[in-house]
């Protein structure tokens, strides 16, 4: 504790403060670049994008027959894959769409139905 206090009696923090613009007003100019304007992820992929991509990532599985491969397949019971083949889709999907798939999400995936909707509906999917 008496580390703490020591450095924070030498440390000194440079603070700047802006007034927030009032309405109708132009935003305040930040020369110095110390303000950072954040936007969202707005360039969120097309579902014909992800069916496509989802569909090709599953039809490259070694396991799988592709032209068995279609948008309503179930992992399992129309392609015989078992859960560890199904776990490696699911991380091919997230290799594809850059994005990381939770434990417990990945095990509701066993569809491509599922598969489909997860990415679209995931905001990071690229």
């Amino acid at each position: 504790m008496a580390l703490r206090a020591a450095v924070l009696r030498h440390v000194r923090v440079p603070i700047q403060f802006f007034a927030l613009p009032r309405r109708g007003s132009q935003p305040p100019s930040c020369a110095s670049g110390s303000l950072r304007l954040f936007s969202s992820h707005d360039d969120h992929i097309t579902k014909e994008e992800v069916i496509e991509r989802v569909l090709s990532v599953i039809k490259c599985h070694p396991k799988v027959d592709p032209s068995k491969v279609s948008p309503d397949v179930h992992f399992q019971k129309d392609l015989g894959l078992d859960s560890l083949d199904t776990v490696e889709i699911v991380m091919g999907l997230e290799e594809e769409f850059k994005l990381e798939i939770p434990d417990k999400e990945a095990d509701k995936i066993d569809s491509c139905d599922l598969a489909i909707e997860y990415v679209y509906n995931h905001p990071m999917s690229s």
